[in-house]
């Protein structure tokens, strides 16, 4: 027989789990969107010092070097913030899925049992 009362609660806690996966998917992508544009910014100030740097120099030899070493430098710095975006992209995504975690696992339970029983049957 169909209870509403339970039905509700259901329905209830299916809507809390997903306001909370919003909130915290919303979260991820505010501090995403800050590390990027804190890395754009740095990396613009980088390259405006460099710049100035490089159009004070007098010697070829010199350039090249100070290009070699911003070139080698600003590599390093865009893979360690791939890294880092990437960690975050992944850590978002874990805990977009962790309030549905434990529903799946008792849905997928019920259902396997339920499988079972009409097997047996």
């Amino acid at each position: 027989m169909f209870n509403f009362d339970e039905a509700n609660k259901k329905g209830k806690e299916a809507m809390d789990t997903a306001l909370k996966s919003y909130s915290d998917v919303s979260k991820g992508f505010q501090a995403i969107a800050a590390e990027t544009a804190e890395y754009s910014k740095k990396s613009f100030q980088d390259g405006v010092t460099h710049f100035e740097t490089l159009a004070g120099v007098k010697s070829f030899e010199a350039v090249f070097e100070l290009q070699s070493s911003y070139v080698k430098s600003a590599y390093e710095n865009f893979v360690a913030e791939a890294t880092k975006l990437g960690e975050m992209y992944a850590d978002l995504a874990k805990n977009a899925y962790k309030p549905y975690e434990a529903p799946v696992a008792a849905a997928t339970k019920a259902a396997s049992k339920a499988a079972a029983t009409a097997t047996a049957a």
